[in-house]
């Protein structure tokens, strides 16, 4: 039996965390064989991505009841704004991407319904609602790269290093902890219909988690 409600929620997901760190995207991003034109559709994807998750953190920091969770979204999205983000332009001048190219690129089906999914539950949400459906992107991301690292991948000579080392920093690493128990405090004691909402969201985000490194290794765009 599992001793808190992320590490319950976290099993039901384990599926789709598997196939997440199986996926041949995240494999690439670990052995360095990734085709960068599937890597550059990631980083303008996921720069649009990032630009709405800013608003989520900025959403829960302005509905946050207590100076310390305020404190915290404040400080994810500050990360978010000054070291993903600037992770994405560092990346993209070396491939002679300039800024406004990832401003302006269209976000694909996968990208704007996984963002709306998340604004969705910032802007109608609780706190509660809001780390449920944001952590399997902050946890997601924190246990794939260190699954790499403890693989030994991403090393000196390959082109990805920097994201490995990006996402087993510290900073972000305990940016997801910190997310985690606080929506092990904020789930105690709800009811079982206001829990499985938590689940639910929780597990949507996966699904979507996996369906971006889907749509980044196919490069899909909106068919007609």
């Amino acid at each position: 039996m599992a001793d808190s409600f992320t590490e319950e929620i976290r099993v039901k997901a384990a599926e789709i965390w598997r196939r997440e760190l199986e996926h041949p995207f995240v494999r690439g991003l670990g052995d360095g064989s990734l085709a960068i034109d599937k890597f550059r559709f990631y980083l303008e994807q996921d720069y649009l991505f990032l630009i709405q998750y800013c608003r989520v953190f900025a959403l829960a920091a302005a509905k946050a009841r207590d100076l310390e969770t305020m404190t915290l979204f404040a400080g994810l999205l500050n990360d978010t704004l000054k070291v993903e983000m600037q992770l994405h332009r560092d990346y993209c001048h070396r491939l002679g991407i300039e800024a406004p190219v990832l401003e302006n690129a269209q976000p694909a089906p996968v990208t704007h319904a996984y963002t709306r999914h998340l604004l969705t539950a910032a802007y109608a949400g609780t706190i509660a609602e809001i780390v449920a459906a944001v952590l399997p992107c902050q946890l997601g991301y924190a246990e794939i790269a260190a699954a790499l690292a403890r693989e030994g991948r991403g090393g000196e000579n390959s082109f990805y290093r920097e994201w490995i080392a990006t996402y087993t920093s510290r900073e972000f690493t305990e940016g997801a902890q910190r997310l985690t128990r606080l929506l092990d405090e904020l789930a105690a004691g709800l009811p079982k219909r206001e829990t499985d909402h938590l689940e639910g969201l929780f597990l949507t985000s996966s699904r979507y988690e996996y369906l971006f490194w889907e749509m980044s290794w196919t490069r899909a765009t909106w068919p007609i």
